[in-house]
């Protein structure tokens, strides 16, 4: 196999950033610029600094990092949920991108990572829960680190259930519900005679 040079490993990193922090990850964050801020500093991020060798160290370089990009998002948009969505959804496409992901050797992270919240994550995991399992989701902008770690305590425990880690059930809570909203369309259309 071919080696790769430094410049195609700073592109794949510059693609996973601009492809997994689109419109849809950060809608309504607040003004113009978010989106573009957050994926520039994702493109620039030192990936070395999240190899960690135990989870409290990977936790606080996740928990420096949002505060950090935070504070390099617009004024009227620096808020703590878009920040830490847009982190784990990063740090999940790099996961998945064996490129990156064997350059950094970050294999070991897949345990601690992450589900990447919003309000459809935050929705499926109280379906799961029951009621009174979790907090009212405040919304991305109203999202404080005491409730993201509510959030993600439940989703490691579902995760951890159906034997995988709490990252990935972003994808399966995706896949569901676009799934669901494909069927409620379909019958909407056999029902109106279409």
């Amino acid at each position: 196999m071919q080696d790769k040079t430094d410049s195609f490993y700073a592109d794949m990193q510059r693609y996973i950033a601009v492809t997994t922090v689109g419109p849809s990850a950060l809608r309504n964050q607040g003004g113009p610029g978010v989106i573009e801020t957050a994926q520039r500093f994702l493109a620039a991020l030192d990936i070395r600094t999240f190899a960690a060798d135990d989870e409290k160290s990977y936790l606080e370089v996740l928990d420096t990092t949002t505060l950090k990009l935070r504070q390099r998002l617009p004024l009227d948009s620096r808020n703590w949920g878009a920040a830490r969505k847009a982190l784990n959804l990063f740090l999940r496409d790099i996961c998945y991108n064996r490129f990156l992901s064997d350059r950094y050797y970050l294999d070991p992270l897949e345990p601690w990572m992450e589900i990447p919240l919003d309000n459809l994550v935050a929705t499926a995991l109280k379906k799961r829960v029951g009621r009174g399992g979790l907090p009212s989701w405040p919304g991305l902008k109203g999202l404080t680190p005491s409730v993201s770690w509510q959030f993600q305590l439940r989703a490691k425990d579902w995760a951890d259930a159906e034997g995988i880690s709490r990252v990935h059930l972003d994808m399966r809570i995706w896949v569901e519900q676009r799934t669901s909203l494909a069927n409620k369309t379909l019958l909407r259309r056999a029902g109106s005679g279409r």
